[in-house]
């Protein structure tokens, strides 16, 4: 089975024939080229043209983090799978007010119930969310009614507010309020180096897609970074990160000893890093019986489904309908 490879010490990254080596203080390390899916750097690591041709003939994204831990961009090899057609559709429906609407509308749907079972299974266990599933129910029943994106996001974002705030009866740590750079709190950088998790993985799916990264339909497209990556995220956030988080933090796996403190903000330590990736990879290998599909397919797969959701329907195969939890 193919997985994600992470690099935190400095060196070099090389081919050996059908291998990759990491060359660093502690020597060498091979790394068969066939059990790579994507590769994460955390550090200063030198590559060469050779390199990244044979990535790119394998097909394999690389995403690179800077010294604090955030996101700072991927190497992303050319596209594989190439559709002129899906391209102008994708274009079409962006394009279009109202076709535009009706995607951003499903995701916003999808993403904000994810939120509300969220919610819910926790109220079951503590009783004290109620008033916060109230609000989210009455906010998502207006969801239909927005005109326009800008409408649709003051919404999303009302949503995302509220549930933020429901956090205290979650987890012991305040969050307060949702700052994401430089985050400021416990919450605060674990809910932005998470959600940079998403976001890539959600890349590396997408890219396996004929979908182009950079045409979305609730947030709008932009230079530098992969819009429709962050359309997607928005409805595994809950899923994935939120409760990795939830369970990071009532089982002190992470506590106030991972983080350091600097002028600029407040970042995980390294050790706190690779524990989170660990946990990270064991949620997207988690299964679940596909109900329309009636096998088994991982959390990490969900998401490239999705992704083949939204081909079907900018082709006119089926309307979309965005993932909801029913577990």
């Amino acid at each position: 089975m193919k997985r994600s490879i992470y690099i935190f010490s400095s060196g070099k990254l090389q081919r050996k024939d059908n291998s990759l080596i990491l060359i660093n203080k502690n020597g060498k390390s091979y790394i068969p080229i066939e059990v790579v899916d994507d590769i994460y750097v955390f550090s200063e690591i030198a590559l060469n043209s050779k390199l990244l041709d044979f990535l790119s003939q394998k097909n394999i994204l690389v995403h690179f983090f800077n010294y604090y831990g955030y996101y700072s961009g991927s190497y992303i090899p050319k596209e594989k799978q190439i559709s002129g057609k899906i391209l102008i559709k994708q274009v079409e429906y962006y394009l279009d007010n109202m076709k535009r609407l009706y995607l951003a509308k499903k995701i916003i749907e999808a993403a904000s119930f994810n939120i509300f079972r969220n919610l819910r299974y926790y109220n079951s266990r503590k009783e004290n969310l109620k008033t916060y599933i109230n609000e989210i129910t009455y906010l998502r029943k207006k969801i239909e009614a927005q005109n326009n994106i800008s409408q649709l996001m003051g919404i999303e974002g009302n949503i995302r507010e509220t549930y933020y705030m429901s956090w205290e009866n979650i987890i012991d740590h305040p969050l307060e309020k949702r700052i994401k750079r430089p985050p400021d709190n416990i919450v605060n950088t674990l809910i932005s180096f998470i959600n940079s998790l998403i976001y890539t993985t959600t890349l590396s799916e997408i890219y396996k897609t004929y979908l182009n990264p950079t045409i979305s339909y609730l947030h709008e497209p932009g230079e530098r970074r992969f819009s429709l990556s962050l359309d997607v995220s928005e409805i595994f956030k809950p899923l994935i990160g939120d409760r990795l988080i939830f369970l990071l933090l009532n089982k002190k796996i992470i506590g106030e000893k991972d983080f350091v403190k600097e002028l600029n903000g407040l970042y995980l330590k390294e050790n706190a890093r690779k524990t989170i990736l660990k946990m990270y990879d064991e949620k997207l290998k988690n299964t679940i019986m596909h109900k329309s599909l009636n096998k088994k397919v991982s959390y990490k797969y969900l998401i490239r489904l999705e992704c083949y959701k939204l081909i079907k329907h900018i082709l006119g195969e089926k309307n979309y309908e965005g993932f909801m939890l029913w577990w």
